[in-house]
């Protein structure tokens, strides 16, 4: 058995003697122990792990004796010309030496945080740069180690502290479940809305077919429904449907979110891009969401929005009645001891979605709007008025103040027009039909009334005959209505139906001459007439 002097280490002697047999080199009582490590070094070019594994050491055991024959100068195998056994022996084992001198000079941290962001930059390689320009510096393990240290005195954390009632935090999970369509059996990956209250993690969450703004808004609305009430802001991400410029100092919101946020009387806070800590107690509710409830649902499989969100449903009152490991309350008791007094009340009517868009009015004072042109004051061509659209009504805006109202049709590129909204000169015309052109002749005459009806039923179309129809009516303006009667009582019994007809009888004064009502005279004999018996 022999003991190693410099580590303690009790190891047998006849397991080197073998190795060193054709060295050549001996020395009394097992010194040559001492010297092992440095031969299969290099004179086999092993690795310390290598060597550490047949000589059954501890890869710190073979280091310490690489460096002892270091700091000797032996470095080279076999021995340079001088060294016997004896002074090796005495300068590997006999002589205490220390560690070289290490370059204690810290790499400079603020420049490696910034150049471990730029693409490609690894720490090996802000490492390997490191030791180049200071070959006794530190190893890559403490320099990882300083690394993270700095990076947590620089990066402080901000532990928020929310009051009750004070803000609400909603986001969409990451993960999403499949709907199946029953008929096609398409499926649609169902977004995950998750919504908790600041103060005492109260948490809501359902599913939407998706993250557009009908859906986004939707989901803010039923988590107020779901909490019993507002509270002073909302905190939510940067979403494209509800913001529509993420700027820190003035986030810009679309005008549907905007509206509803006054509806409720609340703030909206977008958080910063790419800054999850700024809404963390909603980042941790969505794991919370993801482990206890989607992970439940991972076996199931789901053909509607509904039996989807009745599932989630049933597993969040589990969530919120559990209580909470650290806390030892579940997020409904602490919810309902300190924060449900503290939220405001909700609004007596449900907000009603309506989106928002921008429009000109075209010349004919019209704008469009989902494919249906509605009607503006004809006073307002050329200018661009804000349009809001529910699924009911279509309300047009101009400089703040409602100028048009009409409701909302399904009808595609057809128009929906007001009167008021046309000049004079259209309103004439607005409502022209068989029938009201009819109805205004009668305030004229049976007969008058009758020439109109026969002056459109003779056209292909009733429309052929409104501009005659039209001048009857205003022969009215220039003649008596008895003239004007007669006139068109003696055309209708001649057959003569046209507006010149009526306006040459009235100019002759044939209206005052009776026609004759006596019987027909019988056509007189020709040879070119044959009569009607040749039909028969």
């Amino acid at each position: 058995m022999v003991v190693d002097r410099l580590t303690g280490e009790i190891r047998d002697a006849h397991i080197f003697v073998a190795v060193l047999g054709a060295s050549s080199l001996t020395y009394a009582e097992g010194s040559w122990t001492e010297t092992l490590p440095d031969w299969l070094t290099y004179e086999q070019g092993l690795s310390v792990r290598a060597v550490s594994e047949r000589l059954k050491l501890s890869k710190t055991t073979v280091s310490t004796y690489l460096l002892r024959a270091r700091q000797a100068g032996l470095t080279v195998w076999p021995l340079p010309p001088g060294y016997d056994d004896d002074a090796a022996v005495e300068r590997l084992v006999f002589r205490r030496v220390g560690r070289p001198a290490q370059d204690r000079e810290e790499p400079d941290w603020p420049l490696v945080a910034r150049e471990i962001k730029r693409k490609g930059v690894t720490l090996v390689l802000l490492w390997q740069e490191y030791r180049a320009a200071h070959p006794n510096g530190y190893g890559y393990t403490w320099f990882c180690d300083r690394f993270l240290s700095f990076q947590r005195r620089t990066h402080v954390s901000f532990r928020n502290r929310h009051e009750a009632g004070a803000v609400m935090q909603t986001d969409y999970a990451g993960q999403t479940v499949p709907l199946i369509d029953p008929v096609t059996c398409v499926i649609t990956p169902a977004q995950i809305f998750v919504a908790v209250l600041g103060a005492s993690s109260f948490t809501f969450a359902m599913a939407s077919l998706s993250q557009q703004l009908p859906d986004w808004i939707d989901a803010q609305c039923r988590a107020l429904s779901f909490i019993g009430g507002v509270p002073r802001a909302i905190v939510c991400d940067n979403l494209k449907s509800g913001v529509v410029k993420a700027l820190w100092f003035e986030p810009t919101l679309s005008a549907t979110f905007a509206a509803m946020a006054e509806h409720y009387d609340t703030t909206i806070l977008p958080t910063r891009s790419r800054r999850p800590r700024d809404k963390g107690k909603v980042e941790g509710a969505v794991l919370i969401v993801e482990r206890w409830i989607l992970a439940r649902l991972r076996n199931r499989r789901f053909f509607s929005l509904a039996d989807l969100n009745a599932a989630i449903a049933d597993l969040l009152v589990d969530l919120n009645d559990r209580p909470m490991r650290h806390v030892g309350k579940s997020r409904r008791a602490i919810f309902e001891e300190i924060e449900r007094t503290a939220l405001a009340a909700l609004p007596t009517s449900v907000f009603e979605y309506a989106e928002w868009k921008t429009a000109r009015v075209h010349p004919d004072y019209h704008i469009e709007a989902d494919k249906t042109f509605y009607s503006v004051p004809h006073r307002l061509i050329g200018r661009q008025v804000d349009v809001r659209l529910t699924h009911r009504v279509v309300e047009i805006f101009y400089d703040h103040v409602r100028v048009a109202s009409h409701m909302r049709t399904s009808q595609r590129r057809g128009h929906v027009t007001v009167n008021e909204h046309m000049p004079k000169s259209h309103q004439r015309y607005a409502n022209i039909s068989p029938a009201s052109l009819i109805e205004r002749a009668r305030k004229t005459g049976p007969n008058t009334a009758m020439f109109v009806e026969r002056l459109m039923v003779d056209k292909p179309h009733p429309e052929q005959g409104y501009r005659s129809a039209m001048g009857i009516l205003s022969l009215a303006r220039r003649y008596e209505h008895d003239r004007l009667e007669a006139a068109c009582d003696r055309a209708l019994v001649i057959g003569a139906v046209t507006y010149s007809s009526v306006n040459a009888i009235l100019k002759a004064g044939l209206d005052k001459i009776q026609p004759t009502t006596g019987p027909l005279k019988p056509t007189p004999a020709h040879g070119n007439i044959r009569g009607g018996s040749y039909y028969q």
